[in-house]
């Protein structure tokens, strides 16, 4: 079984920053692209950053500048640095991975359970 965790959201202050964190574990064969996702009270869930496992990124055109996705070195977890936060940016921040999970025959995508940045004064 695959579970992603995520860790870092918190309540901040617009201007500030946050980190937040996510790890694979379980029966993993290989894990390709990772990311982060994002869902509003209200709104769609919405990609925010990826990165491929050669380290290859892709923004949402509201997070560029301001954010950083970033892979550990062990490949299964993912960072996401976030700057100059607004209070646009709160949300539910969800991390996603596409891998092989041993017993499967075909990368597929995984989610995390998700965390609450509040961006707030």
């Amino acid at each position: 079984q695959v579970q992603l965790v995520e860790s870092g959201g918190d309540l901040v202050q617009p201007g500030g920053s946050l980190k937040l964190s996510c790890t694979a574990s379980g029966s993993i064969f290989d894990i390709n692209d990772m990311g982060w996702y994002r869902q509003a009270p209200g709104k769609q869930r919405e990609l925010v950053a990826t990165i491929t496992s050669g380290g290859n990124t892709n923004y949402a055109d509201s997070v560029k500048g301001r954010f950083t996705v970033s892979r550990g070195n062990g490949k299964l977890t993912v960072y996401l640095q976030m700057n100059s936060l607004k209070p646009e940016d709160t949300a539910v921040y969800y991390c996603t991975a596409t891998l092989w999970s041993r017993g499967t025959t075909e990368y597929q995508p995984y989610w995390g359970q998700g965390t609450q940045v509040t961006v707030s004064s």
